[in-house]
């Protein structure tokens, strides 16, 4: 069973779910190293990607937070955690654009900004370690 790195995993699951640029990785199935492939050619040093790197059976992509289901309904699942009270002012804020911006300062008002970063942080590691366990990876130190 391939190791992959915990923090590297990390990384370049936030790189690909950029919503700026098609930026791409594959873990390698039988080592688990990372390839990167940026949407902006010049925009990272990354070694040479294997001219098979579209072989599923050697390489899989790594996911985005959205295939993760790390996008709105993580942001629901907090808010009816630790202001239930507020759930319906959370959705009418989310349909709009710049939402995000807008959720971070109402959570930083509420003086609940750093218990945001470490819920999603938690939720996001326990996203990943499940996906590697379905895909036949441990997820390393």
């Amino acid at each position: 069973m391939a190791i992959i790195n915990r923090d590297e995993l990390e990384n370049t699951m936030e790189w690909v779910s950029s919503d700026f640029l098609d930026n791409e990785a594959y873990v390698c199935r039988m080592t688990g190293k990372i390839y990167w492939i940026s949407g902006d050619p010049g925009a990272i040093d990354a070694e040479e990607v294997p001219e098979d790197i579209d072989d599923s059976d050697k390489y899989l992509p790594v996911p985005d937070k959205r295939y993760l289901d790390l996008g709105n309904r993580l942001v629901f699942n907090f808010i009816s955690q630790y202001l239930p009270q507020r759930y319906n002012d959370v959705r009418d804020m989310f349909r709009r654009k710049g939402t995000y911006q807008r959720f971070k300062n109402f959570l930083e008002r509420q003086a609940l900004l750093e218990e945001w970063y470490r819920y999603s942080d938690e939720q996001q590691t326990k996203a990943l370690a499940e996906w590697c366990e379905e895909e036949g990876f441990e997820l390393g130190p």
